[in-house]
């Protein structure tokens, strides 16, 4: 029996739940609660309300997904300022 392809959608965060869950409301106006990959979780990539992510989903419960991308968006980067910085 061959494995069922995942969905993957683009979607913006609007809603932060506990333990590590969002609530993203999908392009087509669809609204999951999706939980962050291993890999983003494992290199500690934040997810914030207004945030575009890629969303793999199953076919078989479309209400729930996995947040595998986080775009990038310009102006939001690392806090604080950018390389060495020396006191005298």
């Amino acid at each position: 029996m061959a494995k069922e392809e995942l969905i993957t959608l683009e979607g913006q965060i609007d809603e932060i739940y506990p333990d590590g869950r969002f609530g993203v409301l999908l392009e087509n106006d669809h609204r999951i609660i999706a939980y962050t990959a291993g890999k983003m979780r494992r290199f500690r990539i934040k997810s914030v309300v207004g945030d575009h992510v890629r969303v793999e989903m199953t076919p078989y419960d479309l209400s729930k997904g996995r947040i595998v991308y986080r775009e990038k968006t310009p102006g939001q980067g690392p806090s604080g300022p950018r390389g060495r910085t020396f006191r005298r």
